[in-house]
């Protein structure tokens, strides 16, 4: 297990390393050797965990969509909101989560004319999050959270474009220090065209709400981690 644990921990280096590298320069003018060097790892450990820049960034991709445990609440429509404030809570305070979006924002000077070739991480996350998001749409349907109208994925597709273009705003004018304003404010102007009147009163969307989201999720892990601990022990 401690073989384990320190192999997950050099993985988790190299994504930060990855991260922070990507964040600085761009995907296309990173450099392993940067990445290596900001790890404090040798070429052979980066190899061993991935096999090329590409798959280090498809791995720091893949980060923003890791939330954690994030516990259940009374309504789908909450679980939604709150995995938007988090992630803005994330944008603004982890440079993996910064890394991933900046590298499938970065896509479009990457490729074509026509968004083809050149770029490995074409619309990838974009899909990945309206699919997630649609899932909990869905689900808020079959809960009788949404109005009659509402088309879940249609709806997934508006929120993870305005969210898009909300934080891209805000990294612009303030280097995303208004974030979580600005994602409150989009909330609560597209909520009342999507949810049931009686579910609105009942939305927790408050600046405070990430923080607490956070430590909901760490206390959930060193748990999880406190159970793993006294199996190996047995």
């Amino acid at each position: 297990m401690a073989r384990q644990a320190r192999a997950i921990q050099t993985r988790t280096s190299i994504l930060l390393a990855a991260a922070e590298v990507f964040d600085e320069r761009g995907y296309s003018t990173a450099t392993i050797t940067e990445i290596i060097a900001r790890a404090g790892v040798t070429k052979g450990a980066l190899y061993f965990h991935f096999s090329s820049k590409e798959d280090l960034a498809l791995g720091v991709i893949a980060a923003q969509l890791e939330l954690g445990p994030l516990p259940a609440q009374r309504t789908k429509l909450q679980e939604l909101t709150d995995q938007g404030l988090l992630f803005a809570h994330q944008l603004q305070h982890d440079p993996l989560t910064r890394a991933s979006v900046g590298l499938a924002m970065d896509q479009w000077s990457e490729s074509g004319e026509n968004g083809e070739g050149g770029n490995p991480f074409h619309g990838r996350p974009f899909q990945e999050w309206a699919d997630r998001l649609t899932e909990l749409l869905v689900e808020a349907r079959k809960r009788g959270e949404l109005l009659p109208h509402v088309d879940p994925a249609e709806t997934a597709e508006l929120l993870s474009g305005a969210f898009t273009g909300i934080q891209w705003t805000s990294q612009v004018l303030c280097q995303r220090r208004d974030l979580t304003r600005r994602v409150i404010a989009m909330f609560r102007h597209l909520l009342p065209s999507v949810a049931m009147p009686q579910i609105l009163p009942t939305l927790e969307l408050t600046p405070e709400r990430a923080v607490a989201l956070l430590a909901s999720r760490d206390a959930a892990l060193e748990a999880e981690e406190a159970e793993d601990g006294e199996g190996d022990a047995a």
